[in-house]
């Protein structure tokens, strides 16, 4: 009947909800709405400053202006505090108004998106919609406690850990339609390998080098907390995963962990080793919009890539790559370069959207994504490159960067090195 309609909608929206989602979006609503507000005082006193009406040092605006911006900001505020009072009051309420699973795959989407975007500033301001990084089998989380981890006969002692890119999660490897908590690529290897398959969920909008330290520590707990000795650790990493791979390489080395001397081998699927050129472009447009006091309060709005995405300018992969710079400022490659990790296998395999290979499908084109050099760790400076062995390279051809999850030829080829 038409009247059960709106009824049937808001069942369908509501199992993607949580409790806790309507707080940490009330603060991200009230973040933004003062964030608009500084960029609209902004424009105005860049204006009035053209006019000769404000003094140059002068960022925030006086008078009566000034007072309707303050009040504006202040009284946006308190009602952020009200709402999150309020809110917290609810809990109660909507926890068994919401019941049902967990989670959903639409809503760990949205996350991972959200997070991949801006997921620093969630973790700055202690947003609960920031993710958690965990190790996960067969959905479950990987914890300190015992009880946690699965039953020796469950599991290999050969272990494949899948990496996620930018933006994803884990549940993303899943070809599309397939209702297994594993299948194409980890499928096939594990099967091929002898393997167990383990998946990784990260804030992909943290630092690079801040998510390797966490991988690290994860892993270490992986090889003391495993239900039977790892004889061998594989990874297969998608784009930004395998940046988060070489990172978390070295920060165990440094940290002399056990873990690394596990590790056989590694398949690159779209890694940016070089960076992107999307990031480089939107690097150009926070310098262009600063270059001028009119535009300078709209750069604010290039301003809300993650720490994440700016890390892909170039592939930083080391906490001194970023340490103690300004992110939006325009500079070369600073990278202090790390080959690959040492007596591991390790293959990459690139994309490009074009039909075969060519300079300007090289250069401009690549998978829609990551240019084919950086994808293949190639470099213009001899010095940088990653030297993969010719025979350990693949290029998929009219496929795009995210085609490379699931293309059943990624499969085929990855099987045939897997031997």
């Amino acid at each position: 009947m038409p009247t059960q309609k709106p009824k049937q909608r808001r069942s369908s929206i509501a199992r993607h909800w949580q409790a806790s989602d309507a707080r940490a979006l009330s603060q991200l609503a009230v973040q933004a709405t003062l964030g608009v507000t500084e960029m609209v005082e902004g424009v105005h006193q860049s204006v009035w400053r053209r006019l000769g009406l404000a003094k140059p040092e002068q960022p925030q605006a006086s008078g009566i202006s000034g007072l309707v911006f303050r009040s504006v900001k202040g009284g946006t505020k308190l009602v952020g505090l009200g709402l999150d009072m309020m809110l917290r009051g609810l809990e109660p309420w909507l926890v068994q108004s919401l019941a049902g699973p967990v989670s959903s795959p639409e809503r760990e989407a949205v996350l991972a998106a959200l997070n991949g975007v801006m997921g620093d500033h969630l973790q700055a301001s202690s947003n609960t919609l920031a993710t958690p990084m965990s190790l996960r089998w067969q959905g479950q989380v990987l914890q300190e406690a015992p009880q946690s981890w699965p039953a020796a006969a469950a599991v290999q002692g050969k272990v494949l850990l899948l990496l996620h890119g930018l933006c994803m999660n884990d549940l993303q490897w899943r070809p599309p339609g397939d209702k297994q908590l594993h299948g194409g690529h980890a499928q096939a290897l594990c099967d091929a390998g002898g393997m167990t398959p383990v998946f990784l969920r990260y804030n992909s909008g943290l630092h690079i080098s801040q998510n390797g330290h966490l991988l690290a520590s994860q892993l270490e707990l992986l090889c003391r907390r495993w239900p039977r000795a790892i004889d061998e650790l594989q990874v297969l990493a998608h784009s930004m995963g395998g940046l988060l791979l070489r990172s978390a390489y070295q920060s165990a080395l440094s940290q002399g962990m056990l873990w690394p001397a596990r590790l056989s081998r590694v398949y690159f699927l779209g890694t940016p080793h070089h960076g992107a050129p999307l990031e480089r472009a939107g690097n150009w447009i926070d310098v262009l919009l600063g270059s001028s006091s009119h535009s300078a309060p709209f750069a604010k709005l290039g301003q809300l890539r993650s720490a994440g995405i700016t890390d892909l300018r170039y592939g930083n992969l080391l906490d001194s790559d970023w340490h103690g710079q300004e992110r939006f400022a325009r500079r070369p490659d600073q990278r202090e370069h790390l080959p690959l990790p040492a007596r591991v296998d390790c293959f990459a395999i690139a994309a490009t959207t074009a039909a075969k290979r060519s300079p300007l499908a090289e250069r401009l084109i690549g998978d829609g994504l990551v240019p084919l050099s950086s994808a293949l760790g190639e470099h213009e400076d001899p010095a940088r490159c990653l030297h993969f062995a010719p025979e350990r390279q693949w290029i998929a051809f009219r496929t795009g960067h995210l085609a490379l999850l699931h293309d059943p030829a990624v499969t085929k080829q990855l099987l045939l090195w897997q031997g």
